[in-house]
């Protein structure tokens, strides 16, 4: 499979993927699972390791924030619908130790990286971008509000990353996850306020 078709078909998953998250819509995880695929593929192909290397603990978060969003516990869930799980969001406590651990893992994994695979262009950036996707996956699973601004900053660094590279479409697919980051952050806060 060429390149530039590996490229279509991932930003097509991943549009489909964060359009569905967007709209606090749990098909958003089905798609999920393709796009998870669909990257392992195209990391492989431009030796990013990093983000390859997190391609099964997405698929992992994947699975467990599918089952939370769709199995809440009685204090967790939705005044509109009892099924699916509310947003909430982090304290500024959360917030802090969430970047402090996201910092620390994106250090030590580029310093590791850099070692094990010298073929990988940018590993400090690559670790950056593996390390807050890591963590606006997990905000999302748990559907906290807050995982969309780390959205917004895996977006723009992606973009960075991606050129780099010589990916055509992805940084453009990685604009477009920016306005959606946006907008979802404005919807999933009055979600966030609804059943607060």
């Amino acid at each position: 499979m060429s390149g530039m078709v590996i490229d279509i078909v991932t930003s097509a998953l991943g549009l489909t993927c964060v359009f569905l998250a967007g709209r606090n819509s749990k098909y958003n995880f089905w798609v999920g699972y393709l796009y998870t695929a669909a990257l392992f593929v195209m990391f492989l192909t431009k030796n990013l390791y990093a983000n390859l290397l997190l391609q099964p603990i997405s698929l992992s978060i994947n699975i467990m924030g599918h089952y939370r969003w769709t199995h809440p516990k009685e204090n967790e869930r939705s005044s509109e619908n009892e099924k699916n799980l509310k947003v909430s969001s982090l304290s500024w406590t959360e917030r802090g130790f969430a970047l402090a651990v996201t910092a620390l893992v994106a250090f030590c994994w580029g310093w590791i990286l850099d070692r094990m695979f010298p073929s990988d262009p940018h590993p400090y950036l690559d670790c950056v971008v593996t390390a807050l996707i890591l963590l606006a996956q997990l905000l999302s699973a748990m559907k906290k509000w807050d995982c969309w601004i780390v959205w917004m900053l895996v977006n723009i660094t992606q973009i960075f990353l991606h050129l780099s590279v010589g990916n055509i479409f992805m940084p453009i697919v990685c604009g477009l996850y920016l306005i959606n980051g946006i907008w979802s952050l404005f919807t999933w806060r009055k979600l966030y306020k609804k059943n607060g």
